[in-house]
């Protein structure tokens, strides 16, 4: 894991699409999200995609697909490149056609 100035932690209950984080401050550089011990019925994958909150419409950056962390006790890990000093937050399957709720017991967003 690169060296990030800062992160946050939390967990996610019962999610469902397009659900978002709370928000950051980075300064700028790489980005990078962690899910460990992800929970949901049926489809056994998470789309993860990092977004900009602007005044405009909200800049998509690359969506991660985590898997392993279906796996008992395991991480998927995400990692986006410096897009600039401003406030990000994360989009749970965004847009997707996944209807059923995702759980994650630890996320940590380093930035």
């Amino acid at each position: 894991m690169p060296a990030q100035a800062s992160s946050w932690s939390s967990y996610i209950s019962s999610a469902g699409n397009d659900f978002e984080s709370r928000r950051w401050t980075d300064d700028g550089g790489s980005t990078a999200i962690k899910f460990t011990s992800c929970h949901r019925d049926g489809t056994q994958a998470v789309g993860v995609m990092l977004r900009k909150d602007t005044f405009e419409p909200d800049p998509m950056y690359s969506n991660a697909t985590f898997t392993n962390c279906f796996n008992s006790g395991a991480t998927s890990t995400g990692n986006w490149d410096d897009h600039g000093s401003g406030n990000y937050y994360s989009v749970i399957d965004y847009g997707s056609n996944v209807y059923a709720p995702v759980s994650v017991d630890s996320l940590t967003v380093y930035y």
